[in-house]
């Protein structure tokens, strides 16, 4: 862990994800996980960018309320290929047609963050893009990948870090942004939060 961060205020993860709560844990950060009960916007009109931020901070003005005195980390990730964008899918079949849309082309995975701290009254906003390139894919490998994931509750209907190199043909970016919070940047702007 940097030396920065072990000054940090209460950490809180409004998230229910397994997959940010172990890229935090990667940081060597204390932390409180307080998923958020909030419903993703989507618009039309709005790019992924946006979109996502606006949900991370929806997410973390929720958790805020419960702990003012926390920093609390909210996070929303995207799947945008031109100017589709592509959520988490409700069932198997619109998972199906994600990775189709998807498959031999480069889409963008972003993901919006928000650090709240209610109390101090500051927040950060900001959103990170990687650009993933997906193998040429017919029907059959479209199922089998499928059949080995739960892909229900991913955005795009994959996980990098799951079974990815069926799907995935390279990546241009953080890794792991794609898989739920860009580390990298996370970390560097949690040092502007740090107490000495």
């Amino acid at each position: 862990m940097r030396a920065a961060l072990k000054h940090l205020p209460p950490l809180i993860l409004a998230s229910a994800s397994p997959r940010r709560l172990e890229l935090l844990r990667q940081l060597d950060l204390d932390f409180k996980v307080m998923p958020a009960e909030v419903v993703e916007i989507h618009h039309e009109q709005m790019t992924a960018h946006e979109l996502s931020q606006v949900n991370a901070y929806r997410k973390a003005r929720a958790a805020a309320k419960k702990s003012p005195d926390a920093l609390v980390l909210g996070a929303d990730t995207l799947v945008c290929l031109d100017t589709a964008l592509f959520g988490k899918p409700k069932t198997m079949e619109e998972a199906y047609q994600m990775l189709e849309q998807l498959q031999g082309r480069t889409h963008q995975v972003v993901t919006g963050i928000c650090l709240l701290h209610l109390r101090r009254h500051r927040q950060a906003v900001f959103a990170e893009s990687t650009a993933v390139t997906f193998h040429p894919l017919d029907e059959l490998a479209i199922r089998r990948y499928l059949s080995r994931i739960n892909p229900l509750d991913k955005a795009g209907a994959y996980a990098i870090q799951e079974e990815g190199d069926m799907i995935v043909e390279r990546i241009a970016g953080s890794y792991t942004n794609v898989v739920g919070l860009p580390l990298e940047r996370l970390a560097a702007e949690l040092e502007s939060w740090a107490t000495a």
